[in-house]
């Protein structure tokens, strides 16, 4: 049994299809039972219910379980004594396969949600189990917040210049590399870069967007100020919204660059592209309308 935390976000639910395709049995933690459905849909075997911060919840997630996949929430505050919870409900119950989902590049401390995650890896590597690190890059699926100006407007709008040079990769190739270090042996002690593609510029995604919609996209730059007052009258608090105003500060100076070998070697194939993406995401979206 393969224990999931963090199991109804975007990164958990593609992690449990992926391991469902390998017809791995998977136990999903969830804060809220009307997530349950959609896991089960996915392939989860079993859904436990409990918070992070609830030891007992944990602890009965943990049991009879021989790997973890431990997923924290998106730029959270407690990302280090959430590490520390988890690991210690896993060596309550002897689990010693630990993979951990961190992110590209975590010792850049000027943004604060990669600082969190090497101190959450320095934590894990002091607690002697069968370890490995995953630090996925931006996932393409994150375009999709900008979609519908794409769609309506033929404009891609980002919160850093159209310069910034980020890479890439699909969220369901990080999902298919999770499964496969969670169900082959090899890759205890490993830290694993995935990237899947070159650092592309804003202005580079917004040709390949255009060039599988068959129409011209252009880049608009908002500034970080402006977006965020605008997400800050939608409701996202604080700490979220000083999070990621620090990350794409730091993306307009230095972009976020990686390589994607490691990924074509753990895949065996060569990591999908921009343009594939696009294309998968572009016809889901027509037969939904269909």
């Amino acid at each position: 049994m393969i224990l999931v935390t963090g199991a109804a976000g975007k990164t958990g639910q593609a992690v449990i299809r992926a391991l469902a395709a390998k017809s791995a049995r998977v136990r999903a933690f969830v804060r809220r039972p009307e997530q349950a459905a959609t896991l089960k849909a996915l392939g989860a075997a079993e859904i436990n219910l409990g918070t992070f911060e609830d030891a007992d919840a944990l602890s009965l997630a943990m049991a009879g379980t021989g790997a973890i996949y431990h997923i924290c929430p998106n730029v959270i505050r407690d990302e280090v004594s959430i590490a520390r919870a988890v690991a210690a409900a896993a060596q309550e119950h002897n689990v010693k396969r630990f993979v951990f989902h961190s992110v590209l590049h975590p010792q850049i401390e000027a943004m604060p949600h990669h600082w969190n995650k090497m101190r959450a890896e320095e934590l894990l590597l002091a607690a002697n189990f069968d370890l490995t690190i995953l630090q996925p890059t931006a996932y393409m699926q994150n375009i999709l917040g900008a979609w519908r100006g794409i769609i309506e407007d033929g404009v891609l709008r980002m919160p850093y210049p159209a310069q910034t040079r980020l890479s890439l990769v699909d969220l369901d190739d990080v999902a298919e590399a999770a499964a496969r270090v969670l169900t082959e042996d090899g890759h205890n002690g490993a830290t694993y870069e995935l990237a899947g593609t070159p650092p592309l510029s804003q202005i580079e995604v917004a040709t390949a967007i255009g060039t599988v919609l068959g129409r011209d996209i252009r880049v608009e730059v908002e500034a970080v100020e402006a977006w965020e007052s605008r997400v800050r009258a939608a409701g996202t608090g604080d700490h979220e919204r000083g999070t990621l105003a620090a990350m794409f500060r730091y993306y307009a100076g230095h972009g976020l660059a990686g390589n994607s070998n490691t990924l074509r070697w753990l895949l065996g194939r060569a990591p999908h592209d921009l343009a594939h993406f696009i294309a998968v995401m572009t016809a889901a979206g027509r037969r939904a309308k269909a």
